[in-house]
């Protein structure tokens, strides 16, 4: 069955994925009839699934019911503090329990909910916290220590949570979580409180997702609660597709059966980790097993006791469990799905999960922040038969490939990838320059080179902006430059991708010295250790012997430079 024919049959009338046209900003758009139309009814549906095991974290576990209750209290808490709809809750934390309690409790304030990398730097911290005006923000020890000499700067803030700090904080705006929440173990014994009773509208602002700048600054990007409820929808349909283009029925949910686990390595404060695994398995009732950070024997470890069904999250999660000398150890066999996105990933990873997991289900994708992250699915056969490809649009979505006029061009030609949907931001926080220049008509302009072939699956040739991704991080090159040439020994510097079958790219610097000057590729990496964040700093670094290779207009020939690293 086509993909035409697929998605006609269904979001029929009457179907579970049924589709309406609305207006939303002036711009008509498709729309999933039945998704929840806020976070609130994702929470709410969460809830029925009461004694069920919600999230798993080393030692710590909480049922759905339990972790209501802890959200329902930071709610309650904030509400205290004086937050009111549209101030900004920041939260700065890795992935731990207390993340997603954090999330839930700010959106159902109907607080702009504003998670900031927990890989930044304190002044990059400070930065997100001053730009997004946070009131509050909820934070790990390890952030807490980050920002602590920035919080002069931060005449915004008020209030700083901090959960799991084994010391007591003599700081008058630091509050321990746990205050107000208790330990995760004991988040069932908190009293049964009613949701808040604020009114939330699909269109209202629900959260800022920071993204890298090409000008160096991240931005804020601004979403709705429409935004992030479509792509909960997302991972019902795109599985259900793949059994209909086979010409099988999907089969039905059973309550009783075995529990749906998934395991989360990718970070919260990313789409992925928030819009495309937290939400839809609060909604749809699925285990959550967290992980501090990707480690691969841990991993398979946590697949065989949580009898995990869905496993991923980046490229380089899914070779390391395919290629484990130590796999063979491990009973793998509950899990039925390894898929990923966010970096690129080599068309041999397919064949490969096959080969190695032959009953689970190999799956990509493309999105990015802008998008609410899942905006095209690939899995299955068809994933098998085009490996190169990132597969179709939603239906509730449309992409086109435009020339440097913003013209579409025909299926095969490439251009830029414009895509428009329920889940494209509204556009960037305070940043109405940035937001015209990315938002037209609905359109975001993703910066993306792709085709699309005749039925309409993508795929991403290169990139327009000067931009590479490491292992799902977003790269901004001349965010690393501009650190670069603040060394007093360099003259000229340029970043440009160094292939990883793993990580997908990873970045790697050429530089070139002032005349007489000195200084070391490891003393140069440390340099912009102390001022980025780790994933950003060159994991090599060439000198070379002249200014670097220039074009007529004066830019800097990046082709040339990869060749130093071949």
């Amino acid at each position: 069955m086509s993909i035409e024919k697929a998605h006609a049959l269904m979001t029929r009338e009457g179907s579970p994925f049924e589709m309406n046209e609305i207006v939303i900003r002036g711009i008509k758009t498709r729309v999933w009839k039945n998704a929840p139309s806020t976070l609130r009814e994702v929470f709410l549906r969460g809830r029925t699934y009461g004694d069920k095991t919600f999230i798993v974290y080393d030692n710590d576990r909480a049922t759905f019911d339990a972790f209501a209750k802890a959200a329902i209290a930071i709610a309650d808490e904030l509400i205290k503090r004086g937050v009111k709809k549209g101030d900004r809750v920041a939260i700065a934390m890795r992935n731990l329990p207390e993340w997603p309690a954090a999330f839930f409790g700010a959106v159902l304030t109907g607080a702009i909910a504003t998670p900031l990398n927990a890989w930044w730097t304190g002044a990059e911290l400070e930065y997100g916290l001053k730009d997004s005006g946070s009131k509050i923000t909820v934070m790990d020890p390890e952030r807490l220590e980050r920002i602590i000499e920035y919080l002069p700067n931060l005449p915004d803030l008020e209030q700083i949570y901090v959960s799991r700090s084994e010391e007591e904080i003599a700081h008058p705006l630091v509050k321990k979580l746990e205050t107000v929440t208790g330990m995760v173990n004991d988040w069932h014994k908190l009293s049964d409180r009613p949701v808040p009773d604020i009114a939330l509208d699909p269109d209202d602002d629900a959260m800022i997702f920071y993204t890298s700048g090409t000008t160096g600054k991240p931005k804020g990007a601004l979403g709705t609660q429409r935004n992030v409820c479509s792509t909960v929808m997302a991972a019902t349909f795109s599985p259900a597709r793949n059994y209909i283009r086979r010409g099988e029925m999907p089969p039905m949910p059973d309550p009783n059966g075995p529990q749906r686990a998934n395991l989360l390595a990718v970070p919260f404060f990313h789409t992925t980790g928030c819009h495309a695994a937290l939400c839809p398995s609060l909604f749809n009732g699925t285990k959550l097993v967290l992980m501090h950070r990707w480690e691969p024997e841990l991993g398979m470890q946590l697949i065989e006791k949580e009898r995990v069904t869905n496993a991923g999250g980046v490229p380089a999660i899914a070779w390391q469990l395919v290629e484990h000398p130590a796999r063979a150890k491990y009973d793998l066999s509950s899990l039925e799905a390894i898929s990923y996105g966010g970096a690129p990933a080599a068309s041999e990873l397919v064949r490969r999960i096959k080969a190695v997991f032959p009953k689970s289900v190999a799956g990509t994708g493309w999105g990015m922040t802008e998008t609410a992250a899942t905006f095209t699915h690939h899995g299955a056969e068809d994933y098998e038969n085009r490996p190169d490809s990132c597969g179709p649009a939603l239906p509730v979505c449309d992409m086109k490939v435009v020339d440097e006029k913003g013209n579409e061009l025909p299926a095969g030609q490439v251009g830029e990838l414009w895509a428009k949907g329920p889940n494209v931001l509204k556009g960037y926080w305070n940043n109405p320059e940035a937001t015209a220049e990315t938002f037209a008509d609905g359109w975001v302009k993703t910066g993306d080179m792709a085709k699309i072939d005749s039925e309409g699956f993508c795929f991403i040739v290169d990139r327009k902006k000067d931009m590479l991704i490491r292992g799902g991080e977003n790269i901004y090159c001349i965010e690393v430059e501009d650190v670069l040439y603040q060394h007093p020994a360099v003259m000229d510097a340029a970043l440009v991708p160094i292939a990883h079958k793993i990580l997908g790219e990873e970045p790697g610097a050429v530089v070139t010295l002032k005349p007489d000057a000195a200084v070391s590729e490891q003393e140069l990496r440390a340099f912009v250790a102390e001022r980025l964040a780790a994933f950003k700093v060159p994991a090599k670094i060439k000198f070379w012997p002249d200014m670097l290779p220039r074009n007529a207009n004066g830019k800097i020939i990046k082709s040339e430079l990869k060749k130093a690293f071949q």
